[in-house]
């Protein structure tokens, strides 16, 4: 694999220590170890990683194949409490040796819950670089497909416990140009439903100020200022092309040059959005300093209240290299590079100018040396076997400075001038910070009437931003609406339960109770009702928490709790009416889909028998017993019907939760299962009639949605990325 112009260019700007050069190119040659991290909340996260470091990788410190020693999995030196893991093993040894085998099946039931995470390694990196508390309002301007935002959730959910979900009061705004891309977004964020969370569709360059109610003048509406942005821009890639081999033809110098504009304005809409004392972290998986250390460098050249911040010891494993303060365009014919934008105009026409998309900004500015562009953080592959990265984390001044007025204006480059208004950097647009929105309009303005994001394609893909807005709106409820009542009352929440945060999403726009209940904490509220959702194109807030479960023939549709969102809704659940199971109860319901009451070990058995029907909660403590271990409390939800019961988490969780507890997959499709003794259950004399009654029984429980029961998530038909950039 080789790429003459990747070469000369990249020899040319001097990334790398000549002696280097070599060994950087071997490294960009070999394929990407595996890496993935183990996500949720802290306490959750540590549980299971001493699950992985304490059983998995003890198993497989020994394995031979085909007379050559595998390595085991190991962590990543520099992540957080050890929680990021890697390893390289051919797909071989995943498929035929038995240990390797094992462990891999547990990783991709563990992935398809969520409690791992299949990521980059350098694409965990922003996330720890923007430091995000549970307080903080934070935007990912270019989010999809989501792992990086899922870190951030976590951030957010730091004080959560095993078994409950905290209601943090920070925000997350997640963002994403293209419509479809939001939906695989609100999928990969789904695995830690957050009432913080919001999802948008919008150009990250011209994105709108948003009102919420004033924290000074009561009464008053002001732009809503963010204390952490990440701005994980679109980038030509090519610190990807260890796995990403089609740059190896493809790359041209051109890739990163037409980048340049999108990008600054990227950060630059970012800066006027983040509040006095917050900070952006700007990451690329690009090498090239045009699409890296030139934008951060215009970028501080028109923002004076911004720096660099030295983030150097925040990971001190990490082995990185500084940012560069000497770099030289070229054009697209590669024949020579310019020291100056003004030499590099004397060599072209006017028309070739444009057609380069080059503008001064490509270039070193003057006092280089005095924006600090040393503290920006270079990844190379042969440094610690990953793929190649820039971060840059910058910081605004504690109190807004005041942009001395600008004896010459920002000269544009040809190409600027002949663009049109909606595609120019607004390095002089109105903030809006800190002052009602009423005057603040020329942001909202924009976002009116700018054209979607062009890629460097050329054509915009269909389902970006621009077009039409399709979305069902969000509308709150009054806290005492009688169908939310009659919710809460069936489920058994307490008066604590925060009923005036939760919402409906119906088409017309009203707040009658559909078939989901949302929540959402207070921040996200107040942006969702002082805020036009097709001007913000909110695709998705808070998270789902209820659902209506059919009872069958002739009965009511009953409320039920969701799996994902039962953490949130323990807390507020009288203590009194949370069953309490066991081992050989949590068997056979992973073992069995339609359990009959009967079965079950007392006092397991007279507890259910004695419940009406619907929706139960049940906590297995901590235990062990031969040949199956819990190793912390576990809440699950089950429905009661007459005579049976369901455990109301879909074959993927059900069968990760199966591996964890018993040390292998023990579900049986429900096609397969047999109306016999129950495993772990004393056998049970069942007559003909009482099974007819059973199967009709469980007809109409079964839900044709999803193994849940629940609504198919957005963004379940597509594809899954194993790993993000």
């Amino acid at each position: 694999m080789h790429n003459e112009r990747f070469a000369t260019y990249y020899k040319t700007q001097k990334i790398v220590p000549e002696d280097e050069w070599e060994t950087l190119l071997e490294s960009l040659r070999t394929p990407l170890p595996t890496t993935f991290r183990v996500a949720g909340s802290r306490l959750t996260a540590q549980s299971l990683n001493a699950t992985l470091r304490d059983t998995h990788v003890p198993n497989l410190s020994n394995v031979v194949f085909e007379d050559q020693p595998v390595s085991p999995p190991v962590q990543i030196p520099w992540y957080p409490d050890g929680l990021a893991w890697q390893f390289n093993v051919p797909k071989k040894v995943l498929r035929k040796s038995p240990e390797f085998k094992e462990f891999h099946s547990f990783l991709v039931f563990e992935t398809e819950v969520g409690n791992v995470s299949r990521q980059e390694a350098v694409s965990m990196l922003p996330p720890l670089f923007l430091d995000v508390e549970p307080h903080h309002r934070v935007m990912d301007m270019c989010a999809a497909p989501g792992s990086k935002t899922a870190q951030l959730l976590e951030a957010l959910h730091a004080h959560d416990t095993l078994t409950s979900t905290s209601i943090p009061s920070g925000l997350l705004i997640a963002n994403d140009s293209d419509h479809k891309r939001t939906h695989l977004l609100i999928h990969q964020s789904a695995r830690l439903p957050s009432p913080a969370l919001m999802v948008t569709n919008l150009d990250a360059s011209i994105y709108p100020s948003m009102k919420v109610p004033s924290t000074t003048n009561p009464g008053r509406l002001e732009a809503l200022q963010f204390d952490r942005i990440l701005c994980d821009v679109p980038c030509s890639g090519d610190g990807t092309m260890r796995k990403n081999l089609g740059i190896w033809k493809t790359w041209q110098p051109q890739d990163g040059n037409g980048l340049h504009g999108l990008q600054l304005r990227i950060l630059q809409r970012a800066m006027k959005l983040l509040a006095p004392g917050g900070r952006i972290v700007y990451s690329t998986c690009s090498l090239n300093p045009v699409e890296n250390e030139a934008v951060i460098a215009s970028a501080l050249k028109a923002n004076p209240d911004f720096h660099l911040l030295d983030v150097s010891t925040k990971l001190p494993a990490l082995v990185s290299r500084p940012g560069l303060t000497w770099w030289q365009p070229t054009d697209r014919s590669l024949k020579m590079t310019y020291e100056t934008y003004e030499k590099f105009l004397e060599t072209c026409t006017e028309g070739e100018a444009v057609k380069s998309k080059m503008s001064r900004g490509h270039w070193p500015p003057e006092g280089v040396e005095e924006l600090n562009l040393p503290r920006c953080i270079r990844i190379y592959p042969h440094l610690q076997d990953t793929g190649g990265f820039f971060v840059a984390v910058l910081e605004r001044s504690g109190e807004v400075a005041q942009t001395p007025p600008r004896e010459k204006k920002r000269e544009a480059s040809p190409a600027e001038e002949e663009a049109p208004d909606s595609k120019k950097p607004r390095l002089e647009e109105a903030t809006g910070d800190a002052t009602p929105t009423e005057e603040a309009p020329k942001v909202e303005e924009a976002a009116k009437s700018a054209a979607p994001v062009i890629p460097v394609g050329g054509k915009a893909k269909k389902g970006e931003s621009g077009g039409s807005f399709k979305e069902n709106p969000y509308t709150f409820l009054p806290a005492d609406d009688p169908t939310l009542a009659s919710c809460l009352k069936r489920l058994h929440l307490t008066p604590t339960f925060p009923s005036s945060n939760v919402l409906v999403r119906n088409p017309d726009g009203s707040g009658e109770a559909a078939r989901s209940l949302y929540i959402s904490n207070d921040r996200v509220k107040a942006v969702v009702q002082h805020n036009d959702y097709n001007r913000i194109r909110l695709t998705f807030a808070g998270t789902k928490v209820f659902t209506k479960q059919e009872a069958g023939r002739g009965v009511e549709a009953q409320w039920r709790v969701l799996d994902d969102a039962l953490p949130l809704v323990v807390p507020y659940t009288e203590p009194e009416t949370i069953a309490v199971g066991d081992l050989v109860t949590l068997r056979i319901l992973v073992a069995t889909h339609y359990p009959l009451c009967a079965v079950f070990p007392e006092p397991f058995k007279t507890v259910v028998q004695g419940r009406e029907s619907g929706s139960l909660v049940v906590r297995f403590p901590e235990s062990k017993i031969e040949g199956a271990s819990l190793s912390h409390d576990v809440i699950l939800p089950l429905w009661k019907s007459n005579i049976s019961l369901t455990l109301m988490i879909d074959k993927k969780a059900r069968s990760a939760l199966s591996m964890r507890v018993f040390g292998k997959d023990i579900t049986t499709p429900a096609k397969e299962r047999p109306q016999t003794q129950t495993p772990g259950a004393e056998a049970v004399v069942v007559s003909v009639d009482e099974l007819e009654e059973q199967a009709e029984v469980e007809m109409a429980d079964a839900v044709p949605a999803g193994d849940d029961g629940s609504e198919p998530a957005a963004g379940d038909d597509a594809a899954m990325a194993d790993v993000e950039n």
